[in-house]
């Protein structure tokens, strides 16, 4: 009899702490000011202790948990499937282990998502996206585009890593982001090349709170690839806030080639924009006003990525990816990438 209640108490125990966890992050996720509490209160030590057990090892720990966790979880059903364990309970231990999972996610980094959104949390207010709002913003960007124009043929990580966290000093606390770290430092993917095929550049490792750049982007691409994911390490997870720092990091640096790496990185979203936007003759007389250097890299670039593209396995992790974003209160899914052009209008005309 004692023995049975033991038993339940620690069964109850077992399901009890995740479900209270699990509570927490549903009610936090339900409300933008307790989503922020979170972001300003609790994640800066949550990130400090992830990226200080981190910072000891060279290559992903993140890659490594989740890959451990997948072949694990194959050779864990296999294993009992073999020794002819009950089905059922191996199911709800492996469900019990993804839920452990799911807390760890947004424990470490998810709750970002459900922050206020760029607008109320930075009091700047929207603008109207109209073509006249957006052709006074292309004849300032394509300016500055083709006058920062700068051959990229390497570059120098250390200063990327110094220059991007310098700026990133000066202005974390005027959109809500955590301090960078002098230790916090891209670390590279453990597999560049099956990322390569789905279009993958970079992510944020949220279970360990680094980030990963893939080892196969080009020189011009790697300064907003490494701004852009340092941004998510440091409390943003919109995909276009973070696209709107990397240009802003990136374009104020006093270092050429990330000058324009910056201005080069949203140059497909602005192209997409004005393809949109433009009347045709609009459309190929700001085309035909672009650099050529800058054109025939842009189509080197894209060359270069739909070698190592695979289509088939790229269009599902793209679905996937937007299915998650939108359950992620990322209403528009992967189009939130695009939807930097609006915040750069809105901050310009604020500034």
């Amino acid at each position: 009899m004692k023995a049975g209640i033991l038993y339940l108490k620690g069964h109850l125990i077992r399901y009890a702490i995740p479900a209270l966890f699990l509570v927490w992050i549903w009610f936090t996720m339900a409300s933008p000011a307790r989503s922020e509490w979170y972001a300003v209160h609790l994640y800066p030590y949550v990130a400090k202790i992830l990226s200080n057990i981190s910072r000891w090892v060279p290559f992903s720990l993140g890659d490594c948990f989740i890959y451990g966790s997948i072949l694990g979880i194959i050779l864990y059903i296999i294993v009992r499937m073999i020794r002819r364990k009950s089905f059922l309970k191996t199911l709800s231990q492996v469900f019990l282990y993804l839920v452990w999972v799911y807390i760890w996610f947004y424990l470490a980094w998810g709750l970002n998502y459900f922050r206020p959104d760029f607008f109320n949390r930075t009091h700047i207010p929207a603008v109207a996206y109209t073509p006249e709002s957006f052709q006074s913003f292309l004849s300032v960007y394509t300016d500055s585009l083709n006058a920062s124009y700068i051959p990229v043929e390497t570059i120098q990580k250390n200063i990327v890593s110094r220059d991007i966290k310098e700026e990133y000093l000066r202005i974390h606390s005027r959109f809500g982001m955590l301090s960078p770290t002098s230790y916090q430092e891209a670390k590279p993917m453990l597999s560049s090349t099956g990322m390569s095929k789905v279009g993958v550049l970079g992510y944020i490792g949220p279970f360990f709170n680094e980030f990963n750049l893939n080892t196969e982007l080009l020189p011009v691409q790697y300064p907003a690839t490494y701004a852009h994911e340092m941004a998510h390490v440091l409390g943003i997870a919109s995909e276009a806030e973070a696209n709107l720092y990397s240009f802003l990091v990136c374009s104020q640096s006093t270092v050429p080639e990330i000058k324009f790496a910056g201005y080069f990185s949203i140059f497909q979203y602005v192209l997409g924009n004005a393809y949109s936007l433009l009347e045709k003759e609009e459309f190929i007389a700001w085309r035909d006003s672009i650099r050529p250097e800058i054109k025939e890299l842009y189509n080197l670039k894209n060359e270069y990525w739909h070698a190592r593209y695979s289509p088939w396995i790229g269009e599902f992790q793209d679905k996937i990816y937007h299915l998650f974003l939108q359950s992620n209160n990322i209403q528009s899914g992967r189009k939130n990438y695009s939807e930097v052009v609006s915040l750069l209008i809105a901050y310009q005309q604020h500034i």
